[in-house]
């Protein structure tokens, strides 16, 4: 179908317009422990991760994969360097003010669900903007749940939910404060093959129709391959990346670093 002249300008003036970045990280290094026991998690990274993409890290077991989202989302205190969360540095906030940056900002989808077993499916997903102290905008929620699939099990409490469900909540979760970022660790590891497709299906549909940003870690190919990039990481530092992923062609790069 050819497109209109009006949408060839859009598209001319989206492709000009400088390109704002979510998340970044300048030259950071992480160190854990000290002396002969010092163990040096990240040596010297910097990556750009662009608004509105999907950004995958992967790397052999070790590699400082995990380390290096959580130093990304002020989870973990870098040794050296600078994070930062759009424009601001979060590096160089108190513990206190980083906290707040993660509840107004950021969302996160873990390997483990961390649901709060005496709330409701409802009260999981919205359990952010309240510990935030903002009101749900009902018009993005119903698009969200409509989105995951989880109308019918909104007054369910995460035991009465199966674990590909419990995981729904958890993308809902991170979807409903609209964060600049989310960051993904692992987030279908406990999940079987048709569970792990419909959560990187819902990933995917964020990053596509809502403009969402995404940073997951992965070892999965197939999950990877989703992603607009992946980075590699061996010892700390990045050493490779990959545009247009395929299954393939990250199953073999994993071979070559030894994973």
């Amino acid at each position: 179908m050819a497109r209109s002249p009006a949408r060839k300008t859009a598209a001319a003036t989206t492709a000009t317009a400088p390109k704002r970045i979510a998340s970044r990280a300048v030259d950071v290094t992480k160190v854990y422990g000290s002396g002969n026991t010092a163990v040096r998690a990240l040596d010297g990274v910097s990556i750009e991760v662009p608004a509105g993409h999907f950004v995958g890290i992967m790397g052999p077991s070790g590699s400082g994969k995990s380390t290096l989202l959580h130093c990304l989302a002020g989870l973990d205190r870098i040794t050296s360097g600078q994070v930062f969360l759009e424009d601001q540095e979060i590096s160089a906030l108190s513990e206190r003010d980083v906290t707040l940056v993660r509840r107004a900002k950021m969302g996160f989808i873990f390997q483990a669900y961390n649901l709060i077993p005496m709330l409701d499916a409802r009260e999981n997903i919205l359990l952010p903007l309240k510990l935030a102290g903002r009101e749900p905008d009902h018009a993005w929620f119903d698009r969200v749940i409509d989105t995951v699939g989880l109308r019918d099990r909104l007054t369910h409490r995460p035991d009465e939910l199966s674990g590909g469900q419990q995981q729904r909540v958890a993308v809902a979760r991170a979807l409903v404060t609209r964060p600049a970022v989310i960051f993904a660790d692992e987030p279908t590891g406990n999940l079987d093959t048709r569970a792990s497709a419909e959560l990187l299906g819902f990933i995917t549909d964020a990053v596509e129709e809502f403009g969402q940003t995404v940073v997951m870690v992965t070892h999965d190919p197939l999950g990877a391959s989703r992603a607009e990039r992946v980075v590699f990481l061996v010892d700390g530092t990045i050493v490779d990346e990959m545009t247009k992923p395929t299954p393939n062609k990250l199953l073999d790069r994993m071979k070559e670093l030894g994973d």
